[in-house]
């Protein structure tokens, strides 16, 4: 053995048994339900709004967990019927938990804010360091945590640097020194090491870094994913990988989106020129949507999103590899066929879930690989894509589920991983690093489809498990039901329709599942505001109220540790 590979095994030794000595035993996790977004009060609207929630858990430290989420927080509060965002004001929350997601704490920091409902420099709750850079962070977060960079390799021995990827805007349209070109751009923040101490201290965290550079004056980047390449065996173990979707004409349907990919090879510094993955044209009402990124334990990089096939017309789920840590890609691929849920909404124009003026919906994919992380052995790299589906009609809906065993080259026949009577809709699938267990979380549906505003809209957050053996799936059962709420008690902040955001999120280890999702058990439905949105289905539809019922749109990120049922 030479001296490269030599030091190369005795650092992924030294992982291993770093990982063994600090990781929670399995035993002590049990079932909880906890409130992630802690520095968030149950009113006024819309400064209680919360949704799209991500997680990312340390490998070295499985005690420390970061969650994000969109987050009005450091909005200005509603006063009569304005309930509009505040312009420059950040809204990609972030929160911690230093005991295995038993508790979670918002840490606060200065920024741009208006929670005295007058814009100016004051408490944030959200990504710091955008205003001081002219920027604005808008939300759609995703997390991933990699190993840090010293002396020239990559080495968890080093320590580990969260990333947090998010949209973001100019602060001013008005200003010279804008930080891009364009309506939003792609995003990434980073904090090393994290603990209650550092955690604290807002030097700690490095300036934001654009991904997407090169844009247009009319672009809207979108639907971005981020993830670290975190397995030691990779040739390319940590590379930092960014994937997006390039709205032309500020996202106008009919005009130019293709997926865009880049990487950055030092930790997050820079970042490669945007590469184009897919065609750009858009053909279809849903468009090109949801990108996903794993990377398997030889440093293969897998790109998903969901767009039409253009021989059958159809949806399908695309995948494209790179097998030079992201430097070229295959030709994209067709892995599975995709029929969209929800129905057009005649008052906001999106397909919804759950009723007229109802919450937004989609079908994205939803993507994890057993890659063996964070040594990278024992991998067993299986895939696993999970997405929504009405192939069976509305109220009909399923979470279908397929695997690849052979790095994405077969599949096997989607199935259906939801409970029965549950409609699901906002799925996300884990599956362990041995590639033993995997997991799936979704918002569960309890009522059919509505085509009024007076009957209910019952939901809860849900987790479902099964084993895997010699890369067959075995029975799914429940391990998680949350506490019940109403979609109508959640809105946009435009008030004519319901807002629970584009996903939920989960992540697995060896020895547990750590799952968050959107939650309406503390939200009340205004009388007010539905008979406004009511109206908006007619031709004379009423003045926008101003919302009277005090915890009207709370809804919040809840999440919970689930140990592995079969160990």
């Amino acid at each position: 053995m030479n001296r490269t590979r030599l030091i190369a095994a005795l650092l992924t030794l030294a992982a291993l048994v770093l990982l063994l000595l600090v990781a929670v035993p399995a035993m002590g996790y049990v079932s909880w339900d906890t409130l992630v977004n802690t520095g968030s009060g149950p009113s006024p609207f819309p400064v209680n709004k919360q949704n799209e929630p991500t997680i990312a858990v340390n490998p070295i430290d499985q005690r420390v967990m970061v969650a994000g989420s969109n987050d009005e927080i450091d909005n200005a509060p509603a006063v009569g019927n304005d309930t509009s965002f505040t312009p420059g004001i950040g809204d990609s929350g972030v929160y911690f938990s230093f005991d295995g997601g038993r508790s979670w704490t918002q840490p606060t920091y200065t920024g741009w804010s208006a929670r005295t409902g007058t814009p100016q420099v004051g408490d944030i709750g959200t990504l710091l360091w955008y205003y001081e850079r002219g920027l604005v962070s808008d939300g759609d977060p995703v997390l991933a945590i990699g190993p840090i960079l010293k002396n020239g390799a990559f080495s968890w021995q080093s320590g580990v640097r969260v990333y947090y990827a998010n949209l973001t805007s100019n602060f001013s349209t008005v200003r010279t020194d804008r930080g891009f070109k364009g309506y939003e751009a792609i995003a990434v923040s980073r904090l090393d090491d994290p603990t209650p101490d550092r955690v604290a201290v807002k030097n700690n965290w490095m300036p934001p870094t654009i991904v997407s550079s090169r844009t247009s004056s009319v672009t809207f980047s979108d639907k971005e994913q981020l993830w670290a390449d975190n397995a030691a065996t990779s040739r390319y173990f940590g590379n930092v990988h960014v994937a997006w979707v390039s709205f032309r004409s500020n996202g106008k349907r009919g005009a130019p989106e293709p997926v865009f990919f880049s990487r950055s090879t030092n930790g997050g510094a820079t970042w490669s020129a945007p590469k184009q993955l897919s065609a750009a044209a858009d053909i279809t009402y849903v468009g090109r949507q949801g990108t996903m990124i794993r990377t398997d334990s030889k440093g293969t990089v897998y790109v998903f999103w969901e767009g039409l096939d253009p021989t059958t017309k159809t949806n399908v789920q695309f995948m494209t590899r790179s097998f030079d840590g992201g430097r070229s890609f295959a030709r994209p691929r067709i892995v599975a066929r995709v029929v969209d849920v929800g129905r057009v909404d005649p008052v906001s124009g999106d397909l919804t879930f759950d009723g007229v003026a109802g919450a937004r919906t989609d079908s994205f994919p939803a993507v994890d690989l057993a890659n063996g992380a964070p040594t990278g052995e024992g991998a067993t790299d299986l895939i696993t894509l999970a997405w929504p589906d009405a192939r069976k009609g509305l109220n009909n809906e399923e979470v279908l589920l397929t695997m690849s065993k052979d790095r994405g080259m077969t599949w096997t026949a989607p199935v259906n991983v939801a409970q029965r009577g549950d409609r699901p809709d906002f799925p996300a699938v884990a599956i362990s690093p041995n590639g033993a267990d995997v997991y799936v979380t979704y918002d569960g549906f309890l009522d059919p489809f509505r085509t009024n505003l007076t009957d209910s809209r019952r939901f809860q957050g849900v987790v479902r498990h099964a084993d895997v053996t010699n890369g067959a799936i075995g029975d799914w059962t429940t391990v998680h039901r949350e506490a019940i709420g109403d979609a109508r008690a959640s809105s946009a902040n435009a008030l004519t329709d319901e807002f629970l955001g584009d996903y939920n999120w989960i992540v697995a280890t060896n020895d547990f599942a750590a799952a968050v999702w959107n939650d309406a058990r503390n939200a009340r439905i205004d009388r007010g505001v539905l008979a406004y949105r009511s109206s908006l289905l007619t031709s004379i539809p009423l003045p926008k109220p101003a919302p009277t019922v005090r915890t009207f749109g709370n809804t919040d990120i809840y999440g919970t540790v689930i140990a592995d049922p079969t160990p």
